[in-house]
């Protein structure tokens, strides 16, 4: 007979985000630095190019194809003046896109951290770390991959930033970055066989017991994150018994299908909090032994 494990383990990392489809707004900021104003009437060349001038030049973009190195502790920050390091070196964050902020409503230009300039960057990163990676939705919500995104401070942005960037990081463990390989073998990753079993969502242990821990695949486990099972609900949380129940079954029935012997088998069913809810998060995990 199978053996029945439910469980309601903790939240996932806030640092992961769900896709989403419309772009934020703008095109894409060019690799370098953009042209600086002219000098004004009656200046010479010299003094065009002087003290004012400079304070009139909005800082450069962030290098689009970029590779970083962070702390964990950095990826909750709105803004990041980290320098770039080699790709082909040590690194475990790749921007995938720069854009352009739309900082203009209606004739009035909006803070750097007004809310709706947030949103702009909460619809278009997901959307390009999805592109990035590649994989199905299914296959993204299932991998350790995150996307985290930067701002101009507010005092860039009074001297006319208007840059946003997208970075990919890959979670490891709690407080920990995995290290990412180059940038072309990350590419499309998640369409490859080896990218799901590389950087998927597993356990160091049977979920909700003692020892376990959320790892990356790539790191030494025992039960891993099969499937994401949909449910159905509003923007109200349906309560816990609700959802405990509405993804079981189909769990047990994925974990039957992956087992060597579907009459013998352990699974676990992780259904979302009202936090995760809340987040918008509408599926649960469920797991099986790796």
């Amino acid at each position: 007979m199978s053996r029945l494990r439910t469980f309601l383990a903790a939240a996932a990392s806030a640092v992961l985000v769900a896709g989403c489809t419309a772009d934020g707004g703008g095109g894409d900021a060019s690799d370098g630095e953009p042209p600086g104003a002219s000098g004004s009437p009656g200046t010479t060349a010299a003094e065009g190019a002087g003290t004012e001038q400079a304070e009139a030049t909005p800082p450069p973009a962030p290098k689009a194809k970029a590779c970083y190195r962070y702390a964990f502790r950095e990826l909750g920050r709105t803004s990041n003046d980290a320098e770039p390091v080699p790709c082909t070196g040590r690194h475990d964050a790749q921007t995938v896109h720069v854009g352009r902020l739309d900082l203009v409503v209606d004739g009035h230009r909006l803070a750097v951290d007004a809310e709706r300039v947030r949103a702009q960057m909460a619809r278009t990163c997901p959307r390009r770390m999805a592109a990035y990676v590649g994989g199905t939705p299914e296959h993204r919500s299932l991998s350790r991959f995150a996307v985290v995104w930067f701002a101009p401070t507010p005092e860039q942005a009074e001297q006319g930033a208007d840059w946003f960037r997208c970075d990919l990081v890959a979670i490891a463990a709690r407080d920990t970055l995995h290290p990412l390989p180059p940038r072309p073998r990350v590419a499309g990753v998640l369409d490859r066989a080896a990218g799901p079993a590389t950087y998927g969502l597993c356990g160091t242990a049977e979920p909700g017991t003692r020892g376990f821990e959320r790892v990356i695949c790539d790191r030494r486990h025992s039960w891993r994150a099969i499937a994401t099972i949909p449910l159905a609900g509003g923007k109200r949380y349906p309560g816990t018994a609700r959802v405990r129940d509405a993804g079981d079954e189909s769990c047990r029935d994925r974990a039957a299908g992956a087992a060597d012997d579907p009459l013998s088998f352990e699974y676990g069913w992780e259904w979302p909090t009202r936090e995760q809810w809340d987040q918008g998060q509408r599926y649960g995990f469920c797991w099986a032994p790796d």
